[in-house]
């Protein structure tokens, strides 16, 4: 094989490789900071808190407005339920009479529903999801980036073939 004709194309291979790593790079990232959320960000502990009052307005079918219907999560998260009402309250197996606090730890990613006693409808959905990492963004573009060069590299040689340099 000639030697020009290899070192065009590695050459190519490289321009190409560089052009698909910014590409996919600056692709990832916008679409990531478009669909960026308030769970991109490190485990904590989230506080719910039940106030006072509340048993009452679900047994006449109301809802308290300051507990939400659901809530959204990352893995490691730590849901503590605090109950400042005078009767107790369940949270799936969760058990927090009055006056004090739960916890319930969230290790892996899911959509789950809860039944509980704080909510006229009966039910309190949690969504669990995996936080987006520096590693996993990483990884992302690392997988992406020499398949998208490989695709370019073709097509490149089917829209500009490598020639042999005439008399070298």
């Amino acid at each position: 094989m000639d030697k020009t004709l290899v070192q065009a194309a590695v050459r190519r291979g490289i321009i190409i490789l560089a052009i698909s790593f910014g590409f996919v790079f600056a692709f990832s990232e916008i679409a990531y900071q478009l669909t960026r959320s308030d769970v991109d960000r490190d485990p904590q502990e989230v506080l719910l808190l039940i106030p006072a009052g509340t048993g009452e307005k679900v047994a006449q079918g109301e809802a308290e407005p300051s507990i939400p219907e659901e809530m959204t999560f990352v893995i490691g998260d730590t849901l503590t339920v605090k109950n400042e009402d005078n009767i107790d309250h369940q949270l799936g197996s969760l058990f927090i009479p009055a006056g004090t606090s739960a916890s319930l730890p969230l290790q892996q990613a899911a959509n789950l529903e809860y039944e509980c006693s704080f909510q006229p409808s009966q039910l309190f959905g949690l969504t669990v999801r995996q936080q987006a990492t520096f590693n996993f963004r990483f990884f992302a573009i690392a997988y992406a980036t020499p398949a998208t060069a490989i695709f370019i590299f073709v097509y490149s040689l089917a829209v500009s073939p490598l020639k042999k340099k005439e008399g070298g």
